[in-house]
Formats: structure tokens, C-alpha cells, sequence
């Protein structure tokens, strides 16, 4: 099947049958509480996600809307209304259909919760697509003609903006037959004019390329993902936990911490809230700034304060 795509170190995600079987007669003898619900915002503020220069506004999972210099921006724009078995548990932010056209959209990987291309038919406007390498052929064969391909630090510069691929520590497959035939990481999107800049995370365990990242940009906001994580000995390489969230965040010496990849599906056996809690508890623990982390509400935007 040509190039296997690996992650640093070969850590490896591979789980066997037997595995898969233990979790899922573990799961049986779980209470999983489903009815608490992350938090949902009364009223998207449309105006501000229009006219704004800067802004972030969650839409759930590991979908967010970005605006950068008038640029809009989709990380892993899906909008499905299920995954798998497990019905989309809050809405969504915005409804597609009230979206502005978008200019840009990056993709971390090849998962189902990740990429949808029921979703991205319907997306408005003409974007560009940012793929990790080996992916590319899923667009074209569709029909999409503007998608860049990008392996492990490669950088492409948009109008303003400069958008490079960076590791992460995780897996892919659609099919049985392309398990790691694409790529997977988390992008750096950078505004070259105001200097401002996001690092989406993508899905990843822990590992220690946080750190290099850290060493070679200057982030600002990191879109970090806190959930799908339990139970560990099955999720800890895929995804990482609350607590080692934190611990990256310190690594990358980023200023703004806004959690994601929670609450929007019920992908493991831990929940949105218990994940939200954990997070938050690690905070208070190692005495962090309240202001250096932003809990965004689902379709909540986040606006840059004024006097940075």
C-alpha cells in the first residue's frame, strides 16, 4: 500500500482484537453518564465573527471557525450529526448554512470525526485546503482542486498568512486496507502582518514534540484537545488526558490555553465535564493564571483583548 506514516520515536498505536474486546466488555460495566452536557451559548454573536480582525469561535470537537486579517479559517470542519453509533451529543456553534465563506481550511488527519466531506460540500466560498501528506488523493479523486499536501514542517504562505504542518502523536484509517497510509499533526497558523497566531493541535497523545514546537514558534493561543481519553491503557498514545494537556502547554510556553475535543461526541468512556473538571482542577493545582486559560462555551467567540 505504499508509505507507512509513523510517529516519533515509532511510539505505535496499534491495538489487537483481544484489546479492543477487553475495552469494549469493560465498557459494559461502566456507568457513563451522558445526560450533564458541556455548555452551549445562548446567542452567537455573528456580528463580531463578521467584523473582527481576530477571533475564535468554537463550533465543537475540533471545529473551530478562525478569523485572521479577514481571513476565515475551518480546522477539521465537521458537522455530522452522528459518529458512528453515538449521536452528536450539543449542537453545533453555527449552523453551516449561516457560516461566511471560507477561505481556508486545515485538516490534522484522515478520521471520520476529523475530516468529513459530507461537510465540506456545503462549506461556502472557494478555500484552500491544507492536507497531511498521503491525503491528497481523498480530495482529488472528489473532485477539489485547491488542496496542499504537507508533510511533518513544511510552511505555505496565504495572502498574510503563513500555515505550517507540525508533528503530532496519533494514527489514522478510513478503510481496513489504508491504516497510516496519510499523514497526521496539528498546524501553526500564523498572521504575518499583526503577529498573531493560533497553534490548532489536531488529535495527539502526549509525546515530546510539544516541546520542539515550542522551541521553534512563539505561540500565542493553542487549540488544545482534553478528551477521548479513557480508559488509558487503551487511549494514552492516541490521546492525551487533562492533566498532560497542561504539561504541554507549559512545554510550548504558550499565553492562551482554549480546550477542545470533548463534550461533542461520545468517542471513549470519559465525558465532557469530567474532562472539563480534571482540566480545571490541574489548573488550580499548579497555581496558573486564571486568565491564560479561556473555557469557550459551544458557538461562544473568543475576541482578542484590546490592549495586546
Amino acid at each position: 500500500m505504499g508509505t507507512k506514516y509513523t510517529n516519533l520515536d515509532n511510539v505505535s498505536n496499534d491495538k489487537s482484537f483481544k484489546d479492543l474486546r477487553k475495552w469494549m466488555k469493560e465498557r459494559k460495566n461502566k456507568l457513563i453518564d451522558l445526560s450533564k452536557k458541556i455548555e452551549v451559548i445562548d446567542k452567537v454573536d455573528y456580528e463580531s465573527i463578521n467584523c473582527l480582525d481576530f477571533s475564535i469561535t468554537w463550533i465543537g470537537h475540533a471545529t473551530f471557525l478562525i478569523r485572521m486579517n479577514g481571513v476565515n479559517i475551518l480546522t477539521d470542519p465537521v458537522w455530522a450529526k452522528r459518529m458512528g453509533s453515538s449521536k452528536r451529543l450539543v449542537p453545533t456553534g453555527i449552523p453551516i448554512e449561516k457560516l461566511p465563506n471560507i477561505d481556508v481550511v486545515v485538516i490534522s488527519h484522515g478520521h471520520y470525526d476529523h475530516l468529513d466531506f459530507g461537510t465540506l460540500r456545503k462549506l461556502k466560498g472557494d478555500p484552500t485546503i491544507y492536507v497531511p501528506i498521503g491525503l491528497r488523493r481523498s480530495f482529488t479523486w472528489r473532485g477539489y482542486k485547491k488542496v496542499i499536501e504537507a508533510n511533518w514542517w513544511d510552511s505555505f504562505e496565504n495572502g498574510s498568512l503563513k500555515i505550517s504542518f507540525v508533528p503530532a502523536q496519533h494514527w489514522t484509517m478510513r478503510k481496513i486496507i489504508d491504516r497510516n497510509t496519510s499523514h497526521w499533526g496539528g498546524w501553526v497558523i500564523e498572521d504575518l502582518a499583526s503577529k498573531d497566531n493560533i497553534y490548532f493541535v489536531g488529535d495527539t497523545g502526549y509525546f515530546r514534540g510539544f516541546k520542539e514546537i515550542g522551541e521553534r514558534f512563539n505561540i500565542d493561543t493553542v487549540l488544545m484537545p482534553i478528551g477521548a481519553y479513557e480508559p488509558e491503557w487503551f487511549m494514552k498514545p492516541s490521546h492525551i488526558n487533562p492533566e498532560d494537556s497542561v504539561i504541554a502547554f507549559l512545554e510550548l510556553k504558550a499565553k492562551l490555553f482554549i480546550p477542545m475535543h470533548y463534550g461533542t461526541y461520545h468517542l471513549a468512556d470519559d465525558t465532557g465535564p469530567i474532562a472539563l473538571e480534571r482540566l480545571q482542577n490541574e489548573w488550580i493545582r499548579l497555581n496558573l493564571e486564571d486568565a491564560d486559560l479561556k473555557i469557550l462555551k459551544i458557538g461562544e467567540t473568543y475576541k482578542k483583548p484590546s490592549n495586546t
